[in-house]
């Protein structure tokens, strides 16, 4: 796969880029003809700091931030996501006057927060940061998650997203589709690879792939 890789640079920044390559892949929600690799950007430091930057200016000053809730691997860049709304005077509700940074378990659909990070949740004003959104069922089902466990959501935030909004929230994001000419993503009974029979390459998802 990796000599298939094609890079992107975000048209706000040339330090921020994300690789991918064309074929027929299976995410959990949906089929799609690109597979975005964001791995870079979350496990190389100043990359995931450049990243942090270009998402904290987009979402709205003022807001109250308590926790940033990181799925799919993308803890390094919520580190410094926070980092940016210290430096830029964030509001915030918690006792300790800092922010959490936290990631719940998922078991498919489902989102868990354990008790120890319960703190971090329940009455707490919450970022959502995902690294991909394609159908926006994902953050659906966290943002459920966020709310039964008593926070309250200011934002989401993804670094790839094919969705502007989800549940009356706007999906801050760096890339779309527009960035990955010919991207999209196909319901699996409307697979158009199916249909004509070419087999699923690889599992793919926030955290990278596995070949079939």
């Amino acid at each position: 796969m990796e000599n298939r890789m094609v890079k992107y640079f975000s048209k706000e920044s040339n330090k921020v880029a994300i690789h991918a390559a064309s074929g027929h892949f299976a995410t959990t929600n949906s089929h799609i003809n690109y597979y975005i690799d964001i791995t870079s950007l979350k496990t190389r430091l100043s990359e995931a700091k450049d990243a942090a930057k270009l998402l904290a200016s987009k979402i709205i000053t003022g807001i109250y931030v308590d926790t940033i809730v990181c799925l799919d691997g993308t803890e390094m860049i919520g580190a410094f996501l926070a980092e940016e709304f210290v430096k830029s005077d964030y509001q915030t509700m918690n006792q300790h006057d800092t922010i959490y940074v936290i990631s719940p378990e998922s078991n498919g659909n489902q989102i868990i927060f354990r008790d120890n990070n319960k703190g971090a949740i329940t009455g707490k004003h919450v970022i959502l940061l995902m690294a991909t959104t394609t159908t926006g069922n994902s953050v659906f089902n966290s943002l459920e998650a966020i709310r039964y466990y008593g926070g309250e959501v200011e934002a989401v935030c993804s670094i790839f997203s094919t969705v502007n909004q989800v549940s009356g929230f706007p999906v801050n994001h760096i890339f779309d589709e527009n960035d990955i000419i010919g991207y999209a993503a196909y319901p699996v009974s409307e697979c158009p690879y199916c249909k004509r029979g070419m087999k699923i390459e690889a599992m793919v998802n926030g955290f990278g792939y596995s070949m079939l």
